[in-house]
């Protein structure tokens, strides 16, 4: 008879749960996380090849990695789908485990995408840059602040080129404030440094990947933002269809359907908010014609800017789509053409 394995992973500690075929419980086990082979052996009552549910959860990378080694068959749960299935009164980690392994073997388990251990090293890349990059903007908000203080309001554009640091030596600032901007402007720098060399690693490690370079030819889309799309999609032939892609990067109108009622409400903001992010600021630089253009402004003539840049970016999705599927997008070339 098989039997299912559900793993409730938290920081120190793990509680592994083995049902059988008619769902009782096999074996219920804690297991301290820094005894990983302790951790095999109590998954392996489940019987060799099992089916182990793990959660989307913290650091959930390692357990993952470690029971597929070992042979057994990993399912990543999503964490929003599994919530609607916790509303109970006793809620503890064997009773989460139990759920876990219990939905695997009902066939009713909502499914993360598991990515190979080599995209989540660049995922890590492309994520600590965009995170470095959040930073080092702060630090350039924080100076405006302190000279606004003092009363100076820059007649430049922009302070972080060559002639902005002139303005900035030239400035005549109360010591504090001085001092303050020049310890920020000398982290800035650092934070220039380290972008630039994640810039330098990201471009390496996609220097030969066919799909990356032809999403770049789509206007608005660099290499910051292709290796975000090629990174954080991944497999992208998981997606059937754009629109399966446009509705994990969360860029669909919510769909609230009873009866013959029907409601469509804001998008849903579920999925990789940094594909999101990376969509709807390349829509911003987008400069090209038809088919981005042209749908956004027919939209928003009619229903605003804010709608309109949605339903761009699920445009400039449709074409990341293809250029990642196929290695080529066929309609830049009528572009081109024309």
């Amino acid at each position: 008879m098989s039997r299912y394995v559900g793993v409730d992973l938290h920081r120190r500690r793990c509680w592994v749960v083995v049902l059988d075929g008619d769902g009782q419980v096999v074996s219920s086990v804690s297991v301290d996380n820094r005894e990983p082979g302790r951790l095999v052996e109590a998954v392996a009552i489940g019987g060799e090849g099992c089916g182990v549910v793990i959660e989307a959860a913290w650091g959930w990378y390692w357990i993952a990695d470690l029971l597929s080694d070992a042979g057994f068959v990993v399912h990543l749960a999503h964490p929003l789908g599994v919530a609607g299935f916790r509303n109970r009164r006793v809620k503890n980690d064997e009773r989460d485990a139990i759920l876990l392994a219990d939905l695997l073997r009902m066939g009713s388990l909502p499914e993360a995408w598991i990515a190979p251990p080599e995209l989540r090293e660049l995922r890590e890349l492309v994520r600590y840059r965009r995170k470095l990059s959040q930073l080092r903007t702060g630090l350039k908000a924080q100076i405006h602040a302190v000279l606004g203080k003092d009363g100076v309001i820059p007649q430049l554009t922009g302070l972080w080129g060559p002639a902005g640091a002139r303005w900035l030596d030239d400035q005549q600032l109360a010591a504090a404030y001085a001092d303050r901007i020049l310890s920020l402007r000398h982290l800035i720098a650092h934070y220039d440094r380290e972008i630039r060399r994640l810039d330098r690693q990201i471009h390496g490690w996609l220097r030969d990947d066919v799909g990356y370079r032809e999403i770049q030819r789509i206007d608005g889309i660099g290499p910051v933002f292709a290796a975000v799309f090629t990174a954080e999609i991944g497999d992208v032939s998981r997606f059937k269809t754009p629109k399966q892609l446009c509705s994990w990067v969360g860029v669909t109108p919510r769909h609230r359907e009873s009866d013959e009622t029907v409601k469509r409400g804001p998008i849903t903001k579920q999925g990789s908010d940094l594909v999101r992010w990376a969509a709807i600021e390349a829509v911003a630089r987008y400069q090209g014609g038809p088919p981005i253009q042209g749908a956004y402004r027919r939209i928003a003539a009619t229903r605003g800017n804010k709608i309109a840049r949605v339903a761009a970016a699920r445009r400039l999705l449709t074409l990341v789509y293809y250029g990642l599927r196929d290695g080529h997008i066929r309609c830049l070339d009528q572009e081109v053409a024309e």
